[in-house]
């Protein structure tokens, strides 16, 4: 009179659950990575954001209307340093320079340029891009900051020429 059924999944339904929920997690995973290196772009493009705020602050308070201390002292072109005598050595913009060359992965020397002209009238920092490495986010002491996803424009001059994003 009664019939016996058993309880339970076959085989085959187990496989098939397992495979759909691997196919689902492929797809999550590879979601989450590209919106984690586009959110390192974004601390790279905010901290370069805090240079540019703290190079003001620098320019009318600690150096006197220049962009170095004494208005001989500047940095041609190149890795970015905390050179004496410049925006580069004040805390807060070298650790917000360094929090940018940090979320990149890389090194100061393969992904920061800075500069700095002898005179300290005008200053530059770039820093490559995590998502696209041949663009770079820049700012100067024009305005300039590069846009959103970063541009070709590199800081450039420094030392006897202006220190420009270009």
């Amino acid at each position: 009179m009664y019939k016996i059924r058993s309880q339970g999944f076959t085989l085959i339904e187990l496989l098939v659950v397992i495979a759909i929920i691997g196919i689902l997690s492929a797809v999550v995973l590879a979601s989450l990575n590209t919106a984690r290196t586009k959110g390192t772009d974004a601390a790279i493009a905010s901290d370069l954001s805090t240079v540019q705020v703290q190079a003001e602050i620098y320019y009318g308070d600690t150096g006197g209307n220049k962009y170095n201390s004494n208005g001989t002292s500047g940095l041609a072109a190149g890795t970015c340093t905390a050179l004496t005598n410049t925006l580069f050595a004040d805390t807060t913009i070298w650790n917000a320079i360094n929090g940018a060359i940090k979320a990149n992965g890389g090194t100061a020397a393969t992904v920061s340029k800075c500069a700095v002209a002898n005179d300290g009238s005008s200053y530059a920092v770039s820093i490559q891009s995590k998502v696209t490495t041949s663009n770079y986010y820049c700012v100067d002491s024009t305005g300039y900051a590069s846009p959103t996803g970063g541009s070709t424009k590199v800081a450039t001059g420094g030392a006897t020429a202006a220190a420009v994003c270009n």
